[in-house]
């Protein structure tokens, strides 16, 4: 929501105190004493004590017996679950797709992997045209973009054996199995040293674009997010506003999705 429609919108501000103290006892690794907990919520221990009273009492939080340590009751965990069941990756990531389409003015799209490989499920055309022939539907390569690769990074080997394996012998028949693992440890290697994958001219000349995976809450790459536009309204820096924006807005949605940025696979 704009910053301008929340500030019209009017809201219980104990409700938002309180609410950091949850959000603290979400973020930790274990049950914590209240001292510790009010610290992380940025309170005083006198102050959040009565929250974790009215939380207990709706089973938002309980009390270990004898430590008197905090942690997520049952009602807590009521909520996470409906939410786990009611989100839809797609629903989540529109936000943050609409929003870099207007902020950058790129072309910005969304992929899924799919029974032949990464495919995309969404697309926003750039401000300015960008004569290419993707639409939802396309099938990429997973070698040959950057959408290709950030999945390449991000998934299981498990997973990638029969698109991988046809993507070589289209690219090359004779390639070996040692050439593609070797490919995927260098395309990993990248992604892992960089946060994103990146295609600078190919396999469209002239085109650019950068793509970072997001990962849902059991760590698995369920979407691609991808930024792409002509090299002279894209910069191909790794560095560049684009690539710092595929990172960003990959961040958004893995958090959207109940996740946490994962450890690339070895």
């Amino acid at each position: 929501m704009p910053d301008d429609d929340k500030s019209s919108q009017r809201a219980i501000q104990s409700i938002e105190v309180g609410s950091r103290l949850l959000l603290a006892l979400a973020d930790a690794p274990g049950p914590l004493a209240l001292k510790d907990l009010a610290a992380r919520a940025g309170l005083s221990a006198s102050r959040a004590h009565p929250y974790l009273v009215s939380y207990s009492r709706v089973g938002l939080v309980e009390q270990q017996a004898g430590g008197g340590h905090y942690h997520l009751g049952p009602a807590a965990l009521r909520i996470g679950l409906a939410c786990l069941q009611q989100l839809d990756p797609l629903r989540a990531a529109e936000p943050v797709l609409q929003e870099l389409a207007e902020q950058t003015g790129h072309a910005v799209a969304l992929a899924v992997w799919g029974n032949f490989g990464p495919t995309v499920v969404r697309l926003v055309e750039a401000r300015q045209p960008l004569h290419i022939a993707l639409r939802v539907g396309s099938v990429m390569s997973i070698f040959e973009t950057a959408t290709g690769r950030a999945f390449a990074a991000a998934l299981p080997r498990e997973r990638l054996v029969g698109p991988v394996a046809g993507a070589l012998r289209g690219l090359a028949p004779r390639r070996s199995a040692a050439e593609r693992d070797a490919e995927l440890e260098r395309i990993t290697a990248e992604v892992r040293l960089h946060g994103c994958s990146r295609a600078a001219g190919r396999p469209i000349p002239g085109v650019n674009a950068f793509s970072a995976a997001a990962f849902d809450h059991e760590g698995n790459a369920v979407l691609v997010l991808t930024l792409l536009d002509h090299q002279e309204r894209l910069d191909a820096d790794w560095d560049s506003p684009a690539a710092q924006a595929v990172r960003e807005g990959a961040a958004r949605i893995t958090a959207r999705l109940g996740g946490r940025a994962q450890a690339l696979p070895a």
